[in-house]
């Protein structure tokens, strides 16, 4: 269901979010994210599990959004607006013109995903990943190469930030996600459940992506390019592998070292054996 309704006013509270867009932390603060472009709109409309609270966009959209906004169950907010008025209230130039307001979903709880996600199971996780854009890439390449779910810790921001949701491409919706309050102990569960937990760390000498076998029950941890993976999260895992590098390269992007490892680990269960032929 949704009501259309051209901007009379830039003072019409119901339009704050979009002011503060820019803002993403304080928007996360009041569980509330912005949904920007045609992509990612699409791919939020599909999904029940995300409430829309208004869509704000340019009116040729309407004719393409409108079947979707009608199949939705709550009462949408479709505000339109010219490009030069959507860009004063938002405050820069916005190449597309399509943005919405959401509700932050739930996170799943880690029992509940172990219950529903067939074996051998295959999650990533974070540990001080503090960029949004980088937890974004790093949602977008899970999703694609086959991850069940995504394991935030509490020491990394959250994957509905406007930033990481853009860069995702909308693709967190389409990924589950278990928010870790104690990150450590998190671990402990996965292995007490038979669950290998892998560091993703340039700096160890124990085994390669290539050496490694991860055809099996396993969650790869990604930290940040900066800090790294911290070390009472590197002591919880089972065993640290990298990704090998050459020309004196320390480290690679979150977002390359993990299209690196996630491509590996999809390659061997694709294949059904741990040795790199290529």
């Amino acid at each position: 269901m949704f009501r259309v309704e051209p901007i009379v006013s830039l003072d019409d509270p119901r339009l704050q979010p979009y002011k503060e867009m820019r803002q993403q932390y304080d928007l996360y603060r009041q569980e509330i994210f912005i949904a920007e472009g045609e992509k990612v709109l699409r791919r939020v409309l599909l999904q029940r599990e995300v409430q829309i609270n208004s869509v704000l966009l340019l009116p040729k959209w309407l004719e393409e959004f409108g079947a979707l906004f009608a199949d939705r169950t709550e009462q949408i907010e479709v505000f339109t607006a010219d490009r030069a008025i959507l860009e004063q209230l938002i405050g820069y130039k916005h190449y597309q013109g399509l943005l919405a307001v959401c509700r932050v979903p739930c996170p799943t709880p880690l029992e509940q995903i172990l219950r529903q996600s067939p074996r051998p199971y295959f999650f990533v996780a974070t540990d001080e990943l503090n960029n949004a854009e980088n937890l974004g890439v790093l949602v977008r390449n899970a999703t694609a190469l086959g991850a069940q779910a995504l394991i935030n810790s509490e020491t990394s921001c959250s994957p509905y930030l406007r930033r990481s949701v853009r860069s995702s491409m909308g693709n967190i919706f389409r990924l589950p996600f278990v928010q870790s309050s104690k990150f450590v102990v998190t671990l402990g569960d996965l292995r007490s459940h038979g669950i290998r937990c892998v560091a993703a760390h340039p700096h160890t000498d124990q085994r390669t992506i290539y050496q490694a076998d991860f055809t099996g029950d396993c969650c790869i941890v990604f930290g940040s390019e900066g800090i790294g993976i911290s070390k009472a999260v590197l002591e919880a895992c089972d065993e640290c592998v990298a990704i090998p590098m050459q020309n004196d390269v320390d480290s690679l992007n979150v977002g390359s070292a993990s299209a690196a490892f996630l491509f590996e680990v999809n390659r061997q269960r694709q294949n059904g054996n741990s040795v790199h032929t290529a």
